[in-house]
């Protein structure tokens, strides 16, 4: 089922009622039925919302997302409790052999460097070596493939509207960076909230292992996922001369949680992606299955 994202950026109160979110503000009241919320991002310093309100909306699987002073999401709340079999699941991806996570970060890998290929193919109208260099990631990807590709990428980066390619990525640089952030941010919460509807611990990752990421599971499965950020990034500098994040901006990257992804035999808004990927995570993690399920980002053969 498609959820909605609110994004709350002015004073509001909310409170619930009747299975209902209430957000009241001086000037206006409104109601949302809280079953129809997916995220719930929170973004002015002076939002009050109540206790009852927190726990419907963790009970519902709804992802909360706290953004900071400088309207960068910084903080999340999930559910702890969404699986009926809770226990088997963290047990079975506590005891995953090294060799399993090896592969499972491997075909991560592949996937993550095809798609920057294929977005920098659309976006260049030229041909890349991505695709070659995702063919020669290893188990655990021991030669860094990954890093390899992100040069590559990056320094072939088109920017709308300036007369230089190439980007400089960097966690706390200049424009574009910090829509760029802002996307992934919010790519990670939604990564998070399917990986903990699946009865995945967030905290135990595959590939990341720094013991101060309390969402390195999340960290390891969107990396795949990036570049639809990255495309919406590079629409909005075409469209936007504005180099700050505003609510416009916020919007546009908050689309990209719906935007369609496609499977072999049917396509998904992103959303719902992420909870058939993290699914079938917790399958390799059980045995029932080999592979990660990834979807294509673009089917280039879809005319709609």
């Amino acid at each position: 089922m498609l959820k909605r994202t609110l994004l709350i950026e002015n004073k509001f109160s909310i409170t619930t009622k009747n299975l209902q979110l209430v957000l009241k503000s001086e000037s206006k009241e409104s109601t949302i039925p809280i079953e129809d919320i997916g995220f719930l991002v929170l973004d002015h310093p002076e939002t009050y919302i109540s206790i009852p309100s927190l726990n419907l909306l963790i009970e519902n699987n709804t992802a909360i997302i706290i953004c900071n002073t400088n309207h960068l999401p910084n903080g999340l709340f999930l559910n702890l409790n969404s699986h009926h079999i809770q226990q088997e699941i963290f047990k079975n991806q506590i005891n995953a052999s090294a060799p399993l996570k090896k592969q499972l970060w491997q075909q991560t890998i592949v996937e993550k460097i095809k798609n920057q290929g294929e977005l920098l193919e659309k976006l260049t109208d030229s041909k890349n070596s991505l695709s070659f260099l995702a063919s020669k990631v290893l188990s655990g990807d021991t030669s860094n493939m990954e890093g390899v590709a992100a040069q590559q990428y990056w320094k072939q980066f088109p920017q709308p509207n300036l007369d230089n390619d190439g980007i400089k990525r960097e966690r706390y640089g200049t424009y574009p960076n910090n829509f760029l952030n802002y996307g992934y941010a919010i790519l990670r919460a939604a990564t998070a909230r399917a990986l903990s509807g699946s009865g995945l611990l967030n905290t135990l990752g595959i590939h990341h292992k720094s013991k101060y990421n309390a969402f390195a599971l999340a960290d390891d499965i969107m990396e795949p996922f990036r570049p639809l950020i990255d495309e919406k990034v590079h629409q909005i500098m075409g469209n936007y001369k504005e180099q700050e994040l505003n609510t416009a901006i916020k919007a546009e990257l908050l689309q990209v949680l719906t935007q369609t992804v496609y499977f072999k035999d049917e396509k998904s808004p992103l959303m719902v992606a992420l909870q058939k990927t993290a699914s079938s995570l917790q399958q390799c993690y059980a045995g029932n299955r080999k592979k990660i399920k990834y979807p294509k980002l673009w089917n280039l053969t879809d005319t709609e």
